[in-house]
């Protein structure tokens, strides 16, 4: 009994201790904003790497789902005699939920998987450790760039995301079902508010870049030194950045379109 008390309890102290350890982190990449701004040329390359890098996968991504969208919107409304509001339908979805969520998704899996294998290939090849022991900060020069970068790119290419899908549900519910172009556009405009549907869908985009970008920094600078650590902080990245990115879209929501 008092084994397992002892095992509980060491058990408990490890997990606070990473809870810990992981929010003195994102604090201080989060402090390190200005010396990212004055460096901002770091950023611009990392914004490259994880944002231009992936606008392919954001673009095709983002037309198959506005088809998509049209087709079973088209189909749902015809039954209740209103098939001209689709255009409103594929709107909504996209700006407020499938937009940020699906492009966080996607991110995790094409950007984020990338910060982690090459900080977790860094701290193998120990060039972590040379920065310290020439009294640079890794987390200030290495880490935080990639943090801003990515809390950057993520809601430009949800907007990518959002307007590609927008077209892909126009090329099919106009020139292939054959829904009035008028209605669909004026449908659109006047349902869609730009501050509680487009400017709520960039706030979670806003979070969700936090949210994948540290995870996948995280996962990087803690993993094991070795191939097989690296491996799984990259599977890691992939798992709780979708759990998280999931999680925080339902409670956004709530709190969002409850008020």
């Amino acid at each position: 009994m008092i084994g397992l008390a002892t095992s509980i309890g060491r058990g408990l102290r490890l997990k606070l201790s990473d809870w810990g350890g992981s929010a003195r982190l994102l604090g201080t990449l989060l402090l390190h904003l200005g010396a990212c701004l004055r460096r901002f040329a770091l950023v611009r390359e990392q914004i490259f790497f994880v944002g231009n890098r992936s606008l392919s996968l954001i673009g095709v991504s983002g037309l198959f789902v506005g088809f998509v969208l049209a087709l079973q919107g088209y189909y749902t409304l015809q039954r209740y005699g209103s098939a001209e509001a689709v255009g409103l339908l594929v709107a909504l979805s996209l700006v407020r939920e499938l937009g940020p969520v699906v492009a966080a998704l996607l991110f995790a899996g094409r950007a984020g998987t990338s910060l982690t294998a090459e900080i977790g290939l860094m701290k193998a090849g120990e060039q972590l450790s040379a920065m310290e022991m020439m009294a640079v900060d890794p987390i200030q020069r290495v880490l935080a760039p990639r943090f801003w970068a990515g809390v950057i790119a993520m809601p430009l290419l949800a907007a990518v995301f959002s307007a590609i899908g927008i077209i892909g549900g126009w090329l099919v519910a106009v020139p292939l079902i054959g829904i009035d172009a008028g209605s669909f556009w004026s449908q659109m405009q006047g349902g869609v508010d730009v501050f509680k549907d487009v400017g709520n869908g960039v706030v979670k985009s806003v979070v969700f870049g936090v949210t994948v970008s540290f995870v996948a920094l995280l996962q990087g600078y803690s993993c094991r030194p070795t191939p097989e650590g690296v491996s799984e902080a990259t599977t890691r990245t992939v798992v709780l950045s979708s759990l998280a990115v999931l999680g925080l879209d339902f409670i956004l929501t709530a709190m969002m379109f409850s008020i």
